[in-house]
């Protein structure tokens, strides 16, 4: 047993300088791949940052997806086409080269985290599709109908405008996070339709006396179940049934309707509401969020600016002709104006003390409207008592002169 453990031991002390060396290596060669794949050009990646945040650039890139959503609708009509047709192309190469520009500016700043933003995915796919018309000879009878439909794939550019929009981004991804419950229920939808396809197969798909339009295949069965999902000409339908002497089939369609509209059609509506009503509440607190911190840092700049101003004037003080602090600071007064900031940091000036305060200032109020209440009460009373005590003595002279 002891030989055992001193073997234990002796390869376990043999194996440490190994183990040591192994990690040490490691840590050099993350270090090594780190310092590899550093970028040397921060500043200048957050100057690009800053500039494409800057409210000028984003004003001119949503005026460009604009125009370019103008002008795509101009080409719809066969004179403008026609007659600006060098415009039009010049116009869309120089709005190309601006998408272009912006996305090599976005792919340089982050090239290994661009393709985690989905904005960013859907950027490339547009810039894909604006570049492909131009290889394809659309003068060919035989690539036209390719090229016209590329050409339609266009349109797509306007959906830049989520990049620039936080409303929008903010619906995007509220519809992100609800397309997995989406796919559940429609899963359940589908289901629910192969079971009533079949069965309105076998009962009315009769190739002798059945309703074959709607009901004679799989295909026709389930586009007539979609149309009753739909509540869209369910009478029609019920109508041809009826017409083919399946008066029972009342009972098939309203029960159908019933599942697949009333609880299935309703609950994916409603999951959709409940997601974009969850993703509302987050913006609406991140904006305030962002509102506090910024009114914060605000706050700070402007105690910074204080402080830096009281130790400029006790520097002056040191090296001037005042005699004491407060005569500078006497002198400091008169250069203040009503316009002025000032951060009060007291608790009586805090957004929470005032709200308390003017709560309890109302419930000082409602207390004291009920304390006259109760006062008109009490003079009411003591005033019928008063009234009573006067009857009562101006009748007991008249009843001892009868007695």
């Amino acid at each position: 047993m002891e030989i055992t453990e001193s073997f234990h031991k002796r390869g376990l002390a043999l194996r440490l300088p190994v183990e040591t060396f192994k990690s040490t290596s490691e840590v050099k060669v993350k270090h090594t791949l780190f310092a590899l794949f550093k970028r040397h050009d921060a500043e200048f990646c957050a100057y690009l940052s800053k500039l494409l945040q800057n409210p000028m650039i984003r004003v001119i890139m949503i005026s460009t997806v604009l125009v370019n959503a103008l002008f795509i609708t101009m080409e719809t009509d066969y004179n403008i086409r026609f007659q600006s047709h060098t415009f039009l192309e010049l116009a869309d190469v120089i709005i190309l080269a601006i998408y272009t520009t912006e996305f090599l500016i976005l792919f340089y700043m982050d090239p290994l985290n661009f393709w985690r933003s989905g904005y960013n995915i859907l950027n490339a796919i547009i810039l894909l599709l604006a570049y492909l018309p131009y290889t394809i000879n659309k003068n060919n009878s035989k690539y036209y109908w390719t090229w016209s439909t590329l050409k339609g794939f266009q349109v797509l550019r306007i959906l830049k405008l989520i990049n620039y929009s936080r409303g929008m981004m903010n619906l995007m991804t509220a519809l992100g996070q609800t397309m997995k419950t989406v796919i559940y229920v429609l899963i359940l939808l589908f289901l629910l339709m192969f079971i009533f396809a079949i069965l309105g197969h076998g009962l009315y798909g009769d190739p002798d006396s059945g309703d074959i339009e709607n009901w004679g295949n799989l295909a026709s069965a389930l586009f007539t179940l979609f149309s009753l999902v739909t509540v869209d000409g369910w009478t029609d339908l019920q109508s041809s049934l009826e017409e083919h002497g399946f008066t029972a089939s009342r009972a098939f369609t309203i029960v159908f309707i019933l599942l697949g509209f009333f609880v299935f059609f309703n609950m994916f509506i409603g999951v959709v509401i409940i997601n974009i009503q969850d993703s509302t509440q987050n913006y609406k607190w991140e904006c305030k969020a962002e509102m506090q911190a910024a009114l914060q840092a605000k706050k700070q700049a402007i105690l910074k600016r204080q402080q830096e101003e009281v130790n400029k004037l006790m520097h002056q003080q040191k090296t001037s002709e005042y005699k004491a602090f407060s005569e500078l600071v006497d002198d400091f007064k008169k250069t203040l104006q009503h316009t002025d900031t000032v951060v009060l940091e007291d608790f009586c000036a805090s957004i929470a003390f005032i709200d308390l305060y003017l709560t309890s200032l109302d419930l000082q109020d409602d207390t004291i409207y009920r304390l006259q209440g109760l006062y008109y009460e009490l003079a009411n009373t003591l005033n019928t008592m008063l009234v009573d005590m006067k009857e009562t003595a101006e009748a007991a002279p008249e009843n001892q002169k009868e007695s």
